[in-house]
């Protein structure tokens, strides 16, 4: 539930190259946190919703219904989720009378592929809670590495289009006869930036298949440690497992989001706690907060030395 400080789940992956957002789950508000934040609803695209517990799709119907009323022609945006979310949004339209001024599609997710694209793939896969939940994985695809100009120029190759080609490392015939491979000129490939997102849920063997060798893994931290059992009975995690399916994924980073309102002054135990519990485990742990921001980094790929 929300406090004061906090409001429910959601979290926008911003796609700069695309003027793109994607948005994760929609609790009740999201659209008022847009207003606060530098996000444009207009650049929302797809929306991935976990499950359908209230504090994950309240918010949804709001959102769609005040993009609809921009005032400027709007794209197509994809929603993807459980089994019921394409009936509870019809049901949503249906009492409330109210009409999108631009295209919606709702796809019912299943464990595997979701979505791909010449850029990126979704993938999603089952988690443990009391309703049917899924998390998701988005992975962009490695891009060809940097083109060396200054060699293709002293080999004499022309600017212009062919430089375009070669980026693409497709191989080109000169005007002079020599056939040259856009390899021979580009570095390695630069590896793919990737993210998991994985709430509600127990710690579960499929969230650390989804999550392996993620750049960041934002995963659920409803409770503490010492409050395991309520963890079992709800079917969510501590703040002990979320580091665990970090730690055995081989993450590179964790963001622990999704805590209980427990925790507040008063509580002998502090969210701050529930920090220090995950990073003895997975030293590069995070807390999120509302309008949190974390830039996922392209990795360069290591040089190659003669030794």
């Amino acid at each position: 539930m929300p406090t004061r400080s906090r409001n429910v789940s959601s979290v926008a992956l911003r796609l700069p190259q695309r003027a793109e957002v994607w948005l994760f789950d929609c609790g009740e508000g999201t659209q008022h946190q847009f207003l606060r934040s530098d996000f444009k609803a207009s650049q929302i695209r797809r929306i991935f919703v976990t499950h359908m517990h209230g504090d994950h799709i309240f918010g949804l119907m709001g959102l769609l219904a005040s993009c609809g009323l921009a005032g400027n022609p709007q794209q197509r945006i994809d929603i993807y989720g459980p089994p019921k979310l394409h009936d509870y949004l019809q049901a949503c339209r249906r009492y409330s009378q109210t009409h999108f001024s631009y295209p919606l599609k709702v796809h019912t997710v299943q464990p595997g592929l979701v979505y791909e694209d010449k850029d990126f793939t979704v993938h999603c896969s089952q988690l443990e809670h009391r309703v049917p939940a899924f998390g998701y994985r988005v992975t962009e695809r490695d891009r060809p590495g940097r083109f060396d100009v200054k060699r293709a120029q002293a080999m004499g190759i022309p600017s212009g289009p062919l430089y375009g080609q070669l980026k693409r490392g497709e191989v080109v015939t000169l005007p002079d006869g020599r056939r040259i491979s856009g390899t021979t000129l580009c570095g390695p490939d630069l590896p793919g930036r990737s993210l998991a997102y994985c709430t509600d849920t127990i710690f579960c063997d499929s969230a650390v298949a989804l999550a392996q060798g993620v750049d960041v893994l934002i995963h659920e931290a409803t409770f503490a440690h010492q409050d395991a059992d309520m963890a079992y009975q709800r079917l969510h995690s501590t703040s002990t497992m979320a580091a665990q399916v970090a730690l055995m994924a081989q993450a590179k980073a964790l963001i622990m989001t999704h805590f209980s309102p427990r925790y507040a002054p008063g509580n002998p135990i502090q969210l701050e706690d529930l920090l220090a519990e995950a990073q003895a485990i997975f030293p590069n742990t995070r807390m999120a907060r509302d309008f949190y921001t974390y830039d996922i980094e392209r990795q360069e790929p290591a040089a190659l030395e003669a030794v």
